[in-house]
Order: C-alpha cells, then sequence, then structure tokens
C-alpha cells in the first residue's frame, strides 16, 4: 500500500463485461450494494443478452454491467465507462467503442485463445497488437490466479471457474477502496448449503483483493467519498422492486387484499416475483397460463372487491387489449403495469425502449380513454405504483402504470418511507339500498364520476356486468344511440377530471425562455443532468417532466407556450411529440433513439445547442 498512489476521485463509472455465463450481473450488483452500504450515490445498467443461452464467447451472449457510483448527486448509468472489465475476447469488442482514450482496461488474459478470438471475429489478438495503446490496459491471467488460489479446495476444475468473477470483482474492491464485507456475508448467505462454493468464492474474493493491492501491474488506489444524501435510512433498490412494494404498501394502507395476475415475460416477471414473496401482507399471486388468461383474472378479482393488478411487457398488452375494454366498460377498478421493451413482435426483449405509449392511450377498439402513469426514476416507482391503485380505486376505473427495461432493472438509492407518512387509501363498497329503492349499479360520485363497487353476492346488490354497453345509473343493457352518446362522454369526463388529483407540473429552471426539454418515463435523468450543465453555463433552457400522461397536469398547456422552442427526447419514433403537436398546436422538436440503450447526457446536450443555436440565427436574421 505504502509504494502505491492513491487518488481521490468525485464518481467512477466501472463496466463488468464477459459471457452470459461469468456472472457479471452478480458481480455488478455486488459491487452496487457494497457501494451503496458505503454511502455512494449510485445508478446502474444491467445489459443482458438477448439470446436465452447464445453460443459461449460470441457477441450476441456478451452480457454486461454498468455502474456509476459518486460523492456527489447522480441521476444516470454515466455516458461511458471509465474502466472496463472485460473476461473475453467478446466483451472487449463489443464494448471497447463505449470507452473514452485513456480508459483502464482490465481483462483476463487467459481467455484471449485461439477459439475466443475467432469467436469473436478476431483475426489476431488485440492484447498482442497496437489496437488498445491508447487505453491503460491491465492484462490479468484471471482464470489461472483463480485456479492457484483454490487449488487446495475439493471441487471440478468447472465449478473453481465459475469464481473467476469473484477474483476480478475482488480487484476492483481494492482499486476503489471498497469492504469486503458485504460480499462475503452475502455469499455464506446465499452458499449457505455447500460450504464448498462458500469457501471457493469467498478465497476468490479475497485472492483478487490481495493481488491487487500487492502486484506491480495495479499501481493506483481510488477513493470516493460518501455522498451526502438526504438524513433516513436507505437501501439499493431496483424499479421492479419498488414498484412492488409499492402496490403491496398500498395494499397495507387500503386494508384490502392485493391479488397479482401474471404470465411471465420479460422484463416485468420480476414483479411477480417480489410479490409472491410477501404472502404475509396478505398478497395473492397467480402465474396465469398466458396473457389473456392474466388479464381476466385481475378482472374478476376487482369484481370480487379485491386491489386487482396485472403485469406484462409490450406483446402482452395487446394480448390483454380486449379484456382491458371489458374492465373499462364494466368500471372496475384495477391496475395494468407495461414494462416496456423494444419492440414490435417479440423485438427486443431484454433492451429498453419507450414506444407503447400510443398502444396505451389508444390501443383498444372504440372510444376508450384511461388513465396513464410513468414513474421516472428506479426508486420513483414505488410512489407511482402507490398512486396507481389509489386512483384506480378512487376513480372506479383501470389504470396503465408505463415503467420500461432500463428504470426495471436499473437500480439506485431509496429512501424508506415511514408508513405514516403515506396517504390512507379509503375503500368504500357499495351498500343495499333502504326504503324499497333500487340498487343503482352506475350511479356516479358527483365530484369524480365514479360508480358504486359492488361485492357480488351482497343482497340487495345484484346488478348486471358485461361488455355490452350500459344505461346509465341502471346498468342494463342499452343500444339507445343518446344513452351510448352519454355514457361515452361519462367515461371520458372520468378520465379527465382525475386532473384534480395531479399536482402541477414544476419546471426545472427558469418558468420561460429559448428551449424547454420535456421528458416522460426512464429519460428523466438524461434530460435533468443535460439541462443543469447548461443552465450552470449560462444558457436560456429549462425542462419538465410528465409522470401523468393522461391527462395531463392542467397547466402544461401554459407552460409550453413560455418558451420559443420545445424538445422532446423519446426512446421512440416520437410518439409523446405527435400528441402534445396535436393537443396543444405547438412545433415540438422530436429527438428519437430505438437502440434498445437509454439516452446519453451528451446526445441531449448536443441537440439542445443545436435549437438554441438556431435560435441565434432567426433572432440575427430578424
Amino acid at each position: 500500500m505504502s509504494k502505491k498512489s492513491v487518488e481521490k476521485l468525485e464518481n467512477v463509472v466501472i463496466r463488468f463485461a464477459g459471457d452470459s455465463g461469468d456472472g457479471m450481473q452478480l458481480t455488478g450488483s455486488q459491487f452496487t450494494n457494497t457501494s451503496a452500504v458505503l454511502g455512494n450515490d449510485i445508478s446502474t445498467l444491467p445489459d443482458f443478452p438477448a439470446e436465452i443461452r447464445a453460443p459461449a464467447g460470441s457477441l450476441p451472449g456478451v452480457s454486461a454491467f454498468q455502474l456509476n457510483f459518486s460523492s456527489s448527486d447522480i441521476r444516470t448509468p454515466g455516458d461511458a465507462p471509465d474502466v472496463l472489465v472485460a473476461m473475453n475476447p467478446a466483451a472487449l469488442k463489443v464494448n471497447l467503442k463505449d470507452l473514452p482514450k485513456g480508459g483502464i482496461i482490465i481483462v483476463n488474459e487467459d481467455a484471449f485463445i485461439d477459439r475466443n478470438l475467432e469467436r469473436a471475429g478476431y483475426d489476431h489478438n488485440p492484447l498482442e497488437s497496437d489496437d488498445l495503446q491508447e487505453y491503460r490496459v491491465f492484462k490479468v491471467p484471471i482464470s489461472t490466479l483463480n485456479q492457484n488460489a483454490l487449488e487446495e479446495i475439493d471441487l471440478p476444475g468447472k465449478s473453481k471457474d465459475r469464481s473467476k468473477n469473484f477474483f476480478a470483482l475482488g480487484m476492483m474492491y481494492w482499486m476503489y477502496d471498497r469492504s469486503l464485507e458485504v460480499t462475503l456475508h452475502w455469499i455464506k448467505k446465499k452458499f449457505g448449503k455447500n460450504p464448498k462454493v462458500v469457501e471457493a468464492n469467498i478465497k476468490a474474493l479475497k485472492a483478487g483483493f490481495h493481488y491487487a493491492e500487492t502486484a506491480e501491474v495495479i499501481s493506483t488506489h481510488y477513493k470516493v467519498e460518501p455522498s451526502k444524501l438526504e438524513k433516513g435510512t436507505y437501501r439499493n433498490i431496483m424499479g421492479n422492486q419498488a414498484t412492488a412494494l409499492g402496490f403491496v404498501a398500498a395494499s397495507h394502507q387500503a386494508k384490502t387484499p392485493l391479488v397479482y395476475c401474471s404470465y411471465p415475460i420479460t422484463p416485468a416477471s420480476d414483479v411477480l416475483h417480489e410479490l409472491s414473496r410477501h404472502k404475509n401482507f396478505g398478497v395473492r399471486t397467480i402465474q396465469c397460463e398466458d396473457e389473456i388468461a392474466a388479464m381476466g383474472a385481475t378482472i374478476g378479482a376487482a369484481f370480487g372487491g379485491s386491489l386487482a393488478l396485472t403485469g406484462t411487457s409490450g406483446p402482452g398488452l395487446a394480448l390483454k387489449s380486449e379484456a382491458l375494454n371489458l374492465a373499462l366498460m364494466v368500471e372496475l377498478p384495477l391496475v395494468v403495469l407495461n414494462v416496456q421493451r423494444g419492440g414490435p413482435s417479440t423485438g427486443l426483449p431484454t433492451k429498453t425502449e419507450q414506444s407503447d405509449l400510443l398502444q396505451t392511450l389508444y390501443g383498444r377498439n372504440g372510444d376508450s380513454p384511461l388513465p396513464v402513469l410513468a414513474p421516472a426514476t428506479p426508486s420513483e416507482c414505488f410512489q407511482m405504483s402507490f398512486e396507481a391503485i389509489r386512483l384506480a380505486v378512487k376513480y372506479r376505473t383501470p389504470i396503465l402504470y408505463l415503467s420500461d427495461g432500463y428504470l426495471a432493472n436499473g437500480s439506485e438509492p431509496w429512501r424508506i418511507p415511514d408508513l405514516k407518512d403515506l396517504p390512507e387509501i379509503k375503500i368504500e363498497y357499495a351498500k343495499a339500498p333502504t326504503g324499497g329503492k333500487a340498487f343503482l349499479p352506475y350511479e356516479r360520485n358527483p365530484e369524480t364520476l365514479a360508480r358504486p363497487w359492488a361485492i357480488p353476492g351482497t343482497p340487495g346488490l345484484e346488478h348486471r356486468v358485461g361488455g355490452l354497453e350500459k344505461a346509465d345509473k341502471t346498468g342494463n343493457v342499452s343500444y339507445d344511440p343518446m344513452n351510448h352518446q352519454t355514457m361515452t362522454n361519462l367515461r371520458a369526463e372520468k378520465v379527465a377530471r382525475m386532473v384534480q388529483d395531479i399536482p402541477d407540473i414544476q419546471v426545472n429552471g427558469d418558468p420561460s425562455g429559448q428551449v424547454l426539454v420535456v421528458g416522460w418515463g426512464s429519460t428523466y435523468g438524461a434530460i435533468t443532468s443535460a439541462v443543469d450543465r447548461l443552465r450552470a453555463l449560462g444558457q436560456s433552457v429549462s425542462s419538465i417532466h410528465l409522470r401523468h400522461l393522461n391527462p395531463f397536469p392542467k397547466n402544461l398547456g401554459e407552460i409550453l407556450k413560455n418558451f420559443d422552442q420545445v424538445l422532446i427526447p423519446e426512446m421512440n419514433m416520437g410518439q409523446l411529440s405527435l400528441i402534445l403537436r396535436a393537443k396543444y398546436l405547438i412545433d415540438a422538436k422530436p429527438l428519437n433513439k430505438v437502440q434498445g440503450q437509454p439516452f446519453k447526457i451528451q446526445e441531449i446536450i448536443e441537440a439542445i445547442q443545436s435549437l438554441l443555436s438556431k435560435s441565434q440565427e432567426v433572432k440575427h436574421a430578424s
């Protein structure tokens, strides 16, 4: 240690990359959890291969995990890694393009054999050429060193080789001044039933740590101080976990059982997994045989008086749409979670996108408006899923909740709220009328237009349900033209009235100026970071972020009119920009990206600067 220099850094972006069987997601998660415990602000981006089991060493089989950890406030996993840990040639080839010149590369040189080089499309060994001369390269025989460290443990060679990711993790823990304790505890808990595996992983982790500490090849030890977070109790949380816990908290506050009906689909399946762990809170999870069955079971659960939820991704939402319109017609409170991924069809199952907005708003037959909510960060998934249930119950309507793969799998510090600070969710079921009056299932609350929530089997509350148009108040089947107009208007007005429960948008920056950047969903981090950087340079730019996409907040139109130009970055081909242009008659400029990857801060900065330049040109010309 005394011979090695120590350098303090504000933040570091590390990308772990290797074959899908190399444990890169586990390695990144452990580094993330340790950094969270040490008090750093963190933001992560897991990047899974689309193939369930791509050929070993192939380019499509590369799995990566990017982590940004910092002593200051951060909002994204970073535009580019400072450090690339590449476990094989394919991982190097796929990720090298993102590493800036001068960046650090740590490679497992044992993996750079002819067979692996050929699979990665190399006709030479890049470690023995000038390919990497512009980078700081540390060639480490990780596989050999790991096998040597585990020589005395009675395990097959392949089993020992599986621990090499912990050797690499140990090296990074020393380089960036991380404690081993969090991961040591996790190893003992995870593999406790197999003492030899526990011993192997612990020895590999410590061997990597001590190798970095003593080897001449690594000469610098880096320190990233804890971040100054708001006082409270924190945990590192992924978006899907936060979504599930928000649903559980809403069920607790409503004092009503929660039923989650779902068919497994990437990247929504983890919500099903997480909720299945909370039976002690009255949560019931049902894994259905397909998406249509899941939607039908959800409607049944809502009809029976439970808090009813279903989750899916884009292709599954298409299958649910017919039955979802039944829930709309019957006006039952339920939540449909859509964790968006690359489309169309099966598309990019493990990559992120925001391309389901128009499907969510309009992808049903007839005039069928439904409220749409969208969280902006992984931790915000908690409060938005809670809010989805609260609004669904209050207005007696299905609600669509739009997350995406980036939010679902990304993580950040989450300040755990106190239950007493969460709003109460009041459930009021219909009561049988007295005095000989008939029950009117479509008699509405004058404020919200919500109809009564009648539990089946309750004496005096007998009524019809179904997809045919209902007569106003009585709920009888009606084909009357004017009644259909009335009921269509009422269903639309009910959604429109939800605006009274939606807070006004707060502008990040000045309330008027040259450029306003409008975002929704997971673009929040990149947009806000880009705007803050340009504002620090004196540029006239502000931003807003929409969490409510139907109805929009009531002050949205006024804000849009206060700026010369509006930029809308989206991970689709311009869906929100299409809607805002039509609704508010503004010349919104789309910034579209459909690459399965989130926006980089620099991409948005360059788009804003281009608009500012054009604005200046117009002023000079006039």
